[in-house]
């Protein structure tokens, strides 16, 4: 035996450092049952070669060391249960001095549910089997406290003892194993709860644990218990498209000690419902970095998913037709630019634009215009092949990129003509547009994409112009761009920036031309817009106003007119004696349709403070019928002003004359063609005549342009009219120079 038991091995575990003391413990009770049943004289011991002997003293000094050195409670029994030795741990243990449990009974210091089975071992027959019991002590404040006893029986010699009991104190481990209880519900409850799906896989791939989350994105009724999830191989065929099972993260992570984060998969729940998740898998490892399983992690991005779709489809896709809009259609176009970059080759750009598409809206409403839209992109998607692209510019404006082409220039027009004609024929066959059988005809322009260095918005005005150029044509045609269409574009880009400086620079003036009474005094002029050109000299309206018109620019055009013809009306308010006379100005059709012209043409009268009996707006019938309802209630807000309105060019549209009767109209001006072959044309005769017979009846004045003779104007005055402009009154001047 030891002579210095406290030197035991530190690194021993409590199991087997208990069984040392049980076996050192077990030496001692030999020797001193060797002592009382006088058998001394086999340990009394003197060899020649000097081994040292064994007394009674030293046995029982070594045997009481031991045991009060122990980390372990330790004590002895009688026979009938009763304390005879403790050591100072047990002591310690139950907050006491040692004497104070000598001679007590053990079963009182046991807790009363574990008192039964201590005393159904105690009095059990000799000899007894040893016996490790968990039970509670209950110490000296009353508490309970969670020990391991293991109980021994001795050799009974005399009745001084019977048992050795070694009581091992489980607090700390019970402390231990409750928070290990509580964390790991925490964590299951975290885990259960989760947005997340989580499963556990073991080793082998079985899945041990599928939380709710996981279960609900698999669609889980047919998941009752974990021995039901199964192997997760069995699961990849499952993947849209069909994963092999070796290939799933979940197989290299337990296989392979990957981690991948974040897959997106397409799924096919057990169910038949698609979804589509996030997935990941994480390998498991033991405390030796073995691995031991994996957690598998699925997220359902479905409605997330669906969501990006439908915000890509409004950022990127036309809401009636749903194919791409002027944004993707962009886009393309440079992917097929960088394409022919890096391989060479050709593409090609359709403009398309149906014919008389407006006439249809008007005429039946936008609901059936929308339906001629809807089956218009239809039929484009069958005319291209798969790597083309159609899309919707907007309003009926379509456009078609063709790649691919051949690397000839010949060749490649020629297969985009080959397309362009399929899709004219195919857009040309007629709609069934609810109960109504519409014919549509488009008007196609087509360029090539042969360099790029050209850029998309130049393509796209190519491919514009060459449209333009169809319906010059008679329309349903197609055309390619002609070079010198772009130079015409060119030359009016470049006249387009000088008007808008002549604008800034003061270089636009008003001329007036007199406007006379039948006894050719003058009582007003119509304002007439000059543009004084510095290279090419004093402009009329035809050189420029439809350039105006089509860019836009006319509404700041048409205000600059608004204004300087206020000023020139509050300067000639301001003669004395003079007779006040009045201003015709021709208004636009953007420029009346502008949702702020009435208040526009209201502040122009308060800035300069003219009257505003003595401005006229000389309107066109192509304007009136543009939007009836909003045309009468902005007459009607500018007659309330004091505005005087007059038809212009009457007798040239195609306007019904239930229109006059609706009209707040002042004046009808009769058409200078009528007015040069009145006197050798019977049919312009007629047509003045009746202009001149009906006015009055519907409570308007006349007034005739473009008289340029005497005996045009004898024909007029003969026939009623009483008012007159044209060169034989005066040629349109300056304010100055016309007499007022």
């Amino acid at each position: 035996m030891s002579p210095n038991p406290s030197s035991t091995d530190a690194s021993l575990d409590p199991a087997a450092e208990i069984e040392q003391l049980r076996a050192r413990l077990a030496e001692a009770e030999a020797v001193l049952d060797a002592i009382r049943s006088g058998r001394i004289d086999a340990l009394l011991v003197s060899g020649q070669r000097g081994e040292q002997v064994f007394t009674l003293k030293h046995a029982e000094h070594d045997y009481r060391l031991l045991v009060e050195e122990m980390g372990e409670g330790a004590l002895t029994l009688t026979a009938n249960g009763l304390i005879y030795f403790a050591n100072r741990r047990l002591a310690a243990m139950l907050g006491v001095a040692p004497e104070q449990l000598l001679g007590s009974a053990l079963a009182d210091h046991i807790a009363a549910a574990d008192r039964p089975r201590y005393l159904a071992w105690l009095h059990s027959p000799s000899p007894r089997p040893q016996q490790r019991l968990e039970m509670d002590l209950i110490d000296a404040r009353g508490m309970a406290l969670p020990c391991h006893l293991s109980f021994t029986e001795l050799p009974v010699a005399e009745k001084q003892g019977a048992f050795c009991v070694v009581a091992t104190d489980l607090s700390a481990r019970k402390q231990a194993e409750e928070a290990l209880r509580v964390s790991e519900q925490r964590l299951k409850t975290i885990v259960e709860n989760l947005p997340i799906g989580v499963w556990f896989l073991d080793a082998a791939g079985k899945i041990v644990y599928g939380n709710a989350t996981a279960q609900r994105i698999w669609n889980g009724a047919r998941f009752v218990g974990p021995d039901h999830f199964g192997d997760y191989r069995a699961w990849a065929p499952h993947m849209d498209p069909p994963l092999n099972a070796e290939e799933w993260s979940a197989t290299r992570a337990i296989r392979h000690g990957e981690t991948r984060l974040n897959e997106e998969l397409e799924i096919e729940c057990f169910d038949g419902t698609r979804k589509t998740i996030l997935n990941s898998a994480v390998p498991i490892r033991d405390g030796n970095g073995r691995i031991a399983g994996a957690v598998v992690l699925n997220q359902d991005i479905t409605e997330r998913k669906a969501a990006e779709d439908r915000i890509e489809r409004l950022a990127f896709y036309d809401s009636l037709t749903g194919l791409p809009n002027r944004r993707l259609l962009l886009d393309r176009l440079g992917q097929i630019q960088a394409t022919i970059k890096r391989h060479g080759g050709h593409g090609a750009l359709l403009f398309i634009d149906l014919d008389h598409f407006k006439d249809l809206n008007d005429s039946l409403g936008h609901d059936v215009g929308d339906l001629l839209l809807i089956q218009v992109a239809q039929r484009l998607r069958t005319c291209i092949r798969g790597s083309d692209t159609v899309a919707r510019l907007g309003g009926d404006e379509f456009v078609v990129v063709l790649g691919e082409l051949s690397n000839e220039t010949a060749q490649a027009m020629t297969q985009a003509r080959h397309i362009g004609l399929k899709v004219l024929q195919t857009l040309s066959q007629p709609y069934q547009l609810g109960t109504h059988v519409h014919h549509s005809t488009p008007s196609i322009g087509a360029t090539l994409i042969d360099t790029p260095h050209s850029s998309v918005e130049e393509l796209l005005k190519r491919a514009d112009l060459a449209m333009y150029q169809s319906k010059n044509a008679g329309r349903n045609q197609l055309r390619f761009f002609d070079p010198q269409m772009q130079t015409a574009l060119e030359l009016r880009t470049h006249l387009e920036g000088e008007l808008y400086d002549g604008l800034h620079q003061d270089q636009l003036q008003l001329y007036y031309q007199p406007q006379v009474d039948a006894n050719g005094r003058i009582f007003g002029a119509e304002a007439l817009l000059r543009w004084n050109h510095p290279q090419r000299g004093l402009l009329t309206p035809e050189a420029f106003i439809h350039l105006a018109e089509t860019s836009g620019f006319i509404l700041e055009l048409g205000a600059w007119v608004l204004d300087a013809a206020c000023a020139q009306l509050a300067r000639w308010s301001t003669r004395h004696g003079a007779p006040a006379a009045s201003i015709a100005i021709n208004i636009s059709a953007r420029q009346f349709l502008d949702p702020g012209f009435v208040e526009r043409v209201q502040a122009a009268l308060q800035r300069h403070g003219v009257d505003p009996h003595r401005l006229t707006l000389e309107l066109t019938e192509s304007l009136l019928l543009q939007d009836m309802d909003d045309t009468i209630a902005k007459m009607s807000a500018l007659r309330a002003l004091g505005l005087r309105f007059a038809l212009d060019d009457f007798g040239t549209g195609y306007s019904s004359l239930a229109y006059l009767k609706r009209l707040p109209l002042d004046q009808l001006k009769i058409d200078r063609s009528f007015v040069a072959d009145v006197i050798t044309d019977v049919n312009d005769a007629a047509i003045v005549r009746a202009i001149l017979a009906l006015a009055p009846k519907l409570g308007l004045s006349v007034i005739a342009e473009g008289v340029e003779t005497e005996a045009q104007r004898r024909f007029l005055v003969e026939d009623g009219c009483r008012a007159f402009q044209g060169y034989l009154f005066g040629k349109p001047a300056p304010a100055k120079d016309i007499g007022l």
